[in-house]
């Protein structure tokens, strides 16, 4: 007997409706498009005149050929025909008038009563203002699978073929500094409209299941965990890479008293932060913040005691990713400590997962292409010389951060319209409705690595004090039994 769907009730996150926790089509065998890639040009060798009279190199011409042509109507194929991971979550089967509106003649023509559109023609028609959601955002999104079909299209190959594989290819210098530039040099208005105060662009952590912890409450949880993980004293060097706006940096400073570097390649950030750490009562000898790249960092073997870096090392890039750790082990001290927050995406996927991904690399977070699964972050770290010390995953802490950011957001839409425009506003709804939705869910998560040095003469035991997740005490009276 299969076991019923569990809803959720508590104040911390936005709880999913029971169709919000329907589960989509990951249908995908490697071997299958295996045999496909290599089959086909082989049946085409053999029945194909002309071509039937060529050899083994003739066959490997066709495999070139016919190779990626198998590959894209393969996965487009399983996306549009693959059964979904299972049907406990009935869907309500309404006409997709019900949720959405389709101003373009074109689309409205094509899509319409149970004929769903795909998730990448709709947000697209969304940001151009040729489509609109019938209510809330959020509460239309939930419905999503009742309404669009994560399927493969012509678009997003494009973007894969043409945009996420040179970046993760090549990933240099200037298309960093053209990419983060771009994104978080916008403007520090248009940030602090869904970052609130604290100006973090990073999950905050839930301590209380019972109430609605503030986006600040849930941002100061995640700094003081984090500090406390680095076990920061006076003494330290603190390095904060992709620091954001400084508030860790000015935190840590102000809290624990060590001396912090933080890192960004934001020009607005570095101002900002500087500012913040200023307003601090921190004098600029004990806390600052440096715009450069991360490739650029001062100091030398071991300098700093303790390094951290929040959702960063996705924007180095798969390319680098392992030069860049290889750099954090030379730049920490032999007895220091790292804690690396990085998101990524689930491995047992499902085509939904892609698909926002693909949109959040195109329109979000270009060029952060190193979001990958747990065990691909950890492979690397330990191939760095690091040994993992804690790791805790945050998923579900990210949805209720993005939440609040979200709500943030649609309350500032006005502001936002009349100085950056609506298809700004657009882009960003959507982005922070759906990922509300990705990271409750477990398509996209977040860990929070602890790590160190693996060496013989690290002191382990001296980190036994600390050595703790995000929630350390007992939920209940406990007694001895033995």
């Amino acid at each position: 007997m299969s076991t019923p769907v569990k809803v959720t009730t508590t104040p911390a996150i936005k709880n999913a409706p029971l169709v919000g926790l329907a589960e989509g089509n990951g249908s995908f065998n490697n071997l299958h498009l295996a045999a496909l890639v290599l089959g086909v040009p082989w049946f085409v060798k053999r029945t194909l005149p002309l071509v039937n009279r060529g050899g083994f190199k003739t066959y490997l011409f066709l495999v070139l050929l016919l190779g990626l042509p198998i590959t894209i109507a393969y996965w487009t194929v399983m996306s549009m025909y693959g059964q979904r991971k299972n049907e406990k979550v009935q869907l309500p089967g309404k006409d997709i008038e019900e949720y959405i509106t389709l101003k373009d003649p074109e689309l409205r023509a094509q899509y319409k009563g149970k004929e769903k559109i795909p998730m990448q023609v709709f947000h697209d028609a969304f940001f151009d203002g040729k489509a609109e959601f019938n209510g809330d955002v959020l509460d239309i999104m939930e419905q999503r699978h009742d309404w669009a079909k994560m399927v493969f299209t012509p678009e997003l190959f494009k973007h894969v073929f043409f945009g996420l594989i040179p970046d993760v290819i090549f990933h240099t210098r200037s298309q960093d500094e053209e990419q983060v530039r771009g994104h978080y040099d916008r403007g520090d208005d248009y940030y602090e409209w869904f970052l609130g105060p604290s100006m973090v662009y990073t999950s905050g952590i839930v301590q209380d299941l019972s109430r609605e912890e503030t986006l600040e409450e849930l941002q100061t949880n995640k700094i003081s965990v984090v500090c406390e993980k680095l076990g920061l004293t006076p003494e330290d060097r603190l390095l904060d890479v992709g620091c954001g706006w400084g508030s860790l940096a000015a935190f840590a400073a102000k809290n624990y008293g060590c001396d912090v570097t933080g890192i960004t390649l934001g020009k607005n950030q570095t101002k900002f932060g500087n500012d913040r750490i200023k307003a601090a009562g921190v004098t600029h000898d004990k806390a600052r913040i440096l715009c450069m790249d991360a490739r650029e960092i001062p100091g030398g073997p071991g300098h700093y005691t303790k390094i951290v870096s929040l959702e960063m090392a996705e924007h180095v890039g798969i390319r680098r990713y392992a030069s860049f750790l290889r750099q954090m082990y030379d730049l920490l001290d032999d007895n220091g400590v790292f804690v690396m927050q990085v998101a990524g995406i689930r491995p047992s996927w499902q085509y939904e997962d892609l698909i926002w991904g693909l949109f959040m690399n195109k329109y979000i977070f270009p060029g952060a292409d190193a979001s990958c699964s747990l065990g691909w972050v950890i492979k690397q770290v330990e191939a760095a010389g690091f040994e993992v010390k804690n790791i805790d995953v945050l998923g579900v802490h990210y949805s209720a951060t993005i939440f609040r950011w979200y709500k943030n957001w649609i309350s500032n839409k006005d502001k936002v319209i009349a100085k950056y425009g609506e298809r700004w506003y657009r882009i960003w709804v959507f982005f922070l409705a759906y990922s509300t939705i990705t990271s409750r869910q477990g398509s996209a998560s977040v860990f929070q690595i602890t790590m160190h040095k693996n060496l013989n003469a690290y002191p382990r035991i001296e980190g036994v004090k600390n050595h703790a997740s995000i929630l350390v005490k007992p939920q209940r009276e406990i007694s001895a039994v033995f």
